[in-house]
Formats: structure tokens, sequence, C-alpha cells
């Protein structure tokens, strides 16, 4: 069911397996980006594609309980995952089926599934983070 379902939005993930981020990365600064800009905000040079770990450590996140829009599960859980690997933080959903598993530090893993609908009333797939089984804190 899911590779008949389309992106929320085309060109910020690969399905895959494995699922993958696509940012960008300036070559002059060394930073990377997601989702991709443009330019480099930095230093207004040109940019270059580059994938994104599909690891990382929960830096923030809240537990929603209030109607949600584009029809996602109620409750769901939004936040910010640290990629370590990449030195960028990166606002997202997390897995609907394990929020009482989040915790500040742990561990997650990138996923992708269909969760909600997109601006058409469609349903489509949404890139998001699960909590690791026995994850560091």
């Amino acid at each position: 069911m899911t590779s008949e379902l389309k992106p929320v939005k085309e060109g910020i993930f690969e399905v895959g397996p494995p699922p993958r981020l696509r940012g960008a990365i300036c070559p002059e600064c060394n930073q990377k980006f997601f989702p991709r800009p443009m330019v480099c905000p930095h230093c207004l040079g040109e940019l270059q594609d580059v994938y994104l770990s599909t690891e990382g450590k929960v830096y923030t996140y809240a537990i929603l309980r209030v109607k949600p829009p584009y029809k996602l599960p109620r409750p769901y859980a939004v936040g910010w995952v640290h990629l370590e690997a990449d030195g960028i933080k990166i606002h997202t959903l997390f897995d609907p089926e394990k929020l009482s598993d989040l915790d500040f530090g742990r561990q997650v893993t990138l996923r992708v599934g269909a969760i909600g609908v997109d601006n058409n009333g469609d349903s489509c797939l949404r890139y998001y983070f699960t909590p690791q089984v026995g994850g560091e804190q």
C-alpha cells in the first residue's frame, strides 16, 4: 500500500528501503540543512544534495492531545531530533505507536509510513522517527 502513496512533499525524503532524508550541504561553510534551502543562508553559496543520517537523539518533544491537523493520529507527538552525525536538528513527527517510549536523549531511527493526509485530503507518506528498542538515554 505504501508504494502507491505519494510523499507529503516531493524531494524531502526517499521511501527506501532504507528510508532517507534528502538535505543539502554548503561546500563553503560545510554546514548541512534540512529541508534544502535555495542557497546557503550563511554565505548565499550554492548547495549540494546530500543524504542525512537515519539515526539521532530526541532533543525535545511534545505530545499533543488536541484535534490534530491533516488527520494525524490522536494523540500525536512532534519535536526536534538531533542528527549528531550531520550536526543539525530537524523538526519531525514521532511514531504514533510508541509515544510512551519517547524521552529526551532517546536514540531514534528514521521511518516512512502512511500517516494522515496531504493538503488535498489524500492519504500520503510522511517521515517520522521511532524510538530504538533498548536505545541509549
